[in-house]
């Protein structure tokens, strides 16, 4: 019976030190865990760099539409094989009456 109890605690020992010392133990967890807060730490950097580029390229894309829109409407210019056709409302004209000059 002893000897079947200390077979067991030996093996029971076995199996925790390969737990805690061994190829896929605690100290590979931690290694582990350390290596994907930094990878984690690299991929939410590329992912803020990204954000600034895309955001960079939205601006030149509105930019270059806001120049040419600038172009269009304040110096009237057209892209080739163009019409540019321009309608503006004029305001009623009303017919001005000359003052009357008062009697003598």
């Amino acid at each position: 019976m002893r000897f079947a109890f200390f077979l067991l605690v030996a093996l029971l020992a076995a199996v925790q030190a390969e737990l805690w010392f061994g190829k896929g133990g605690v100290s590979r967890l931690m290694s582990l865990r350390h290596d994907v807060q930094a990878q984690q730490k690299l991929n939410a950097q590329a992912q803020s760099r990204n954000e600034q580029l895309a955001a960079e390229v939205r601006d030149l894309q509105e930019g270059l539409e806001m120049v040419e829109e600038k172009a269009r409407t304040e110096l009237g210019m057209v892209k080739p094989d163009e019409i540019y056709v321009q309608l503006t409302t004029r305001l009623p004209t009303v017919a001005s009456v000359p003052p009357v000059a008062p009697a003598p």
